[in-house]
């Protein structure tokens, strides 16, 4: 029987793999990326190690992990500590790009555009979200989509935060990824103006579970 957990180390692997296979847009990510472990590097095994207390999966009853919510409680903290005791030994398999000063030219590939995001944690440092203080990411495997694990892992993570006295919380996501937003439209999410936000919109909502504006 399917349940929601918090992570363990021996999970590391189960989240790369669904962050890997849900990063395009939601979909694969593997025909498009050289090196798709970018993006577990910089959107999911941080969060495991950084913040655990806040990370949670959805078991699939056999001990995988087949889904998983991880959050940041304070944003701004969060890139302290993913500069200083993340970045260093990510760099090791993802060194910095030259700066555009010395490459002016842009991103000469989907790998090399991520690179630059792993390397620039104080992207996250959104002022018109600074209401929002906490931040997540929430990924399922196709197979485990529809079913209603998306909400309660949402759930699971929202009490987490609120037990914590964090009053809100925010995420972005790729704007083409529009089943996302449907989702979290439905959950009580709504969208906050940044401006120009590139690829990506801003969505927020407060941690009170039983809002009856905000139902989860």
């Amino acid at each position: 029987m399917t349940r929601i957990r918090r992570y363990r180390t021996e999970d590391r692997d189960a989240v790369e793999d669904i962050c890997v296979r849900t990063a395009h847009e939601g979909g694969d990510s593997r025909p498009y990326y050289r090196d798709p472990g970018i993006f577990p590097t910089t959107f999911a095994i941080p969060y495991v190690v950084l913040e655990p207390d806040l990370a949670f999966v959805l078991d699939d009853g056999t001990g995988r992990a087949v889904g998983y919510i991880l959050g940041a409680a304070d944003t701004p903290r969060f890139v302290e500590d993913f500069r200083t005791k993340w970045l260093p030994s990510a760099a090791e398999r993802y060194p910095e790009p030259p700066e555009p000063s010395e490459a002016p030219e842009p991103p000469s590939t989907p790998d090399e555009a991520m690179i630059r995001l792993l390397h620039h944690p104080e992207r996250m440092l959104v002022p018109e979200v600074a209401a929002y203080p906490a931040h997540l990411h929430i990924d399922l495997l196709p197979a485990w989509q529809g079913q209603g694990h998306g909400r309660a892992l949402m759930r699971t993570l929202l009490q987490a935060l609120q037990d914590k006295g964090v009053p809100a919380v925010h995420l972005s996501m790729v704007t083409a990824n529009t089943p996302a937003r449907a989702f979290y439209d439905r959950l009580g999410f709504h969208e906050i103006a940044v401006p120009n936000p590139g690829p990506v919109t801003y969505l927020g909502r407060t941690t009170a579970a039983n809002s009856p504006s905000t139902p989860v």
